[in-house]
């Protein structure tokens, strides 16, 4: 069985390289948030061992885009809806001061870099896959969180990087437009280098896409039941390996 995500057995080290296809399988949308990962397809779909794949998985556990399920197994991880808003809470302070902070330290060079990576954001506006755009955002995020010049905040966002990824997907999708336009602010804001205005315009994006991912959270939430059920279903019939 061949597939896109299978991994050339010269690759290494290998659990790696599995974790970095699986993790981005999961936040590209391959993988839905509450679905069963049966080990028995990834190990064909990958083309490496069960022990291989067990590694790799008890790493994205440990990143919380999956978790173990008593008698199920490794399953995708959902976001709550309430994760969510603490989550976009900690990014409007964190990136609003980090826009501040770039303003603050950043050598024009960064600043024409950041335009640049905008420009390349605003080209794939049309025509691209959602996970394409999701890569250019956050080039365009790296070139703030370097310039910036605080390596504390650049690491916690970082770490906190996959599950921000899982609510940029929700939140580009059907904001677009509206999301370029406002980072278009922060990029102004910050070529005019007005502190005050580039960290309020950070801020208000992110609250702004707070909103938006919220609400979709909840539909996807309303919705939920029906699409667990025939999921279930389609499960149940399949036999697992013990």
């Amino acid at each position: 069985m061949t597939d896109e995500l299978a991994i050339l057995p010269l690759a290494a080290p290998l659990r790696r390289e599995i974790e970095t296809r699986l993790r981005s399988a999961i936040t590209q949308g391959r993988f839905q948030t509450g679905e069963r990962l049966i080990e028995r397809e990834l190990c064909e779909m990958l083309g490496v061992s069960r022990p291989s794949l067990r590694e790799a998985l008890r790493q994205l556990e440990a990143e919380e885009l999956v978790r173990l399920v008593p008698n199920r197994g490794p399953v995708v991880a959902e976001i709550t809806v309430a994760e969510a808003r603490e989550i976009y809470e900690i990014r409007a302070t964190l990136e609003g001061l980090a826009a501040r902070l770039f303003v603050r330290n950043a050598a024009d060079a960064e600043v024409a870099e950041l335009r640049k990576a905008l420009r390349e954001l605003k080209k794939a506006e049309t025509g691209k896959p959602s996970e394409f755009l999701l890569d250019l955002k956050n080039n365009f995020y790296d070139v703030l969180l370097r310039g910036c010049g605080n390596t504390v905040m650049r690491r916690t966002l970082t770490q906190m990087h996959n599950r921000i990824r899982l609510l940029r997907a929700t939140t580009l999708a059907g904001r677009t437009k509206t999301a370029l336009a406002e980072i278009g602010k922060i990029v102004e804001a910050i070529e005019r280098r007005d502190e005050d205005a580039a960290c309020r315009a950070s801020m208000e994006h992110i609250e702004r896409a707070a909103a938006w991912a919220i609400d979709a959270l909840r539909h996807q939430r309303n919705a939920a039941p029906a699409k667990s059920r025939a999921r279930n279903k389609r499960q149940q019939s399949e036999s697992e390996e013990p």
